[in-house]
This record gives structure tokens, sequence and C-alpha cells, in this order.
């Protein structure tokens, strides 16, 4: 059966930080693109932040410079380190497992991600 759980969500003031984790199991890891999704409410689901199966990092604009994405393949686990966190941060983050190659993990979009975690709350209070 394929899992990704997804933890290390909560609630922190903005300027603050949090490390999301996303961990698999039941398929291939290494093979698959691991992408960080956010939902907020009354908005659509955009891309974050995603890591190709050769670690290539790839991040929207808005998080440039703050969020950082890595990979421990022995673990199985996609990390989303966000600092600088912002009240516009605020979102259900998930993180989903794309078989794409490269770039295409961010500009693909949620329709190139074949499977999904269930997804934690980040909460940034001003």
């Amino acid at each position: 059966e394929v899992q990704l759980v997804e933890s290390g969500g909560g609630l922190v003031q903005a300027g603050g930080s949090l490390r999301l984790s996303c961990a698999g199991s039941g398929f291939t890891f290494n093979d698959y693109a691991i992408g960080w999704f956010r939902q907020a409410p009354g908005k659509g689901r955009e891309v974050v932040s995603c890591i190709s199966s050769d670690e290539i990092t790839f991040y929207t604009d808005s998080v440039k410079g703050r969020f950082t994405i890595s990979s421990d393949n022995a673990k199985n686990t996609v990390y989303l380190q966000m600092n600088s966190l912002k009240p516009e941060d605020t979102a259900v983050y998930s993180c989903a497992a794309s078989p794409t190659w490269g770039p295409q993990c961010l500009s693909g979009g949620a329709d190139v991600y074949d499977y999904w975690g269930q997804g934690t709350q980040v909460t940034v209070s001003s």
C-alpha cells in the first residue's frame, strides 16, 4: 500500500520556523519527485516546492529564500524547512509523489502527481 505521511505542522508566530516531514512507503521512493503543496482556506491548491529524483530542487517565487526542501533517501523522507514564516503561509500542506523528471515537478502542477498524503496544518499568527 502506497503511503505518504506528513508531520511537523503547527502554530507559529510570524517570523518563526517549522520543519515539515513527508515519509513515503509502498513505492520506490528514489524513483519519484516529491512535491509540497499548500491550500489556504478559500483558495486553490498550489505547489510550493519540489525535489526531483536526482535531488534538484525547485521553488515557487513566493517562498524562494525562505523555504528549503531536502531529502533523506535512506529514510524515504523529504523535508520542508520553512523560515521567516508569514501569515499568508497559513494553509494545509501536503506532500505528493510524481514520476516526472526535472522542473515538471513544479511546472506540471497537481496533475503530474500520482500519490498524495493527507496534509498537515500550518498556521502563522501575526
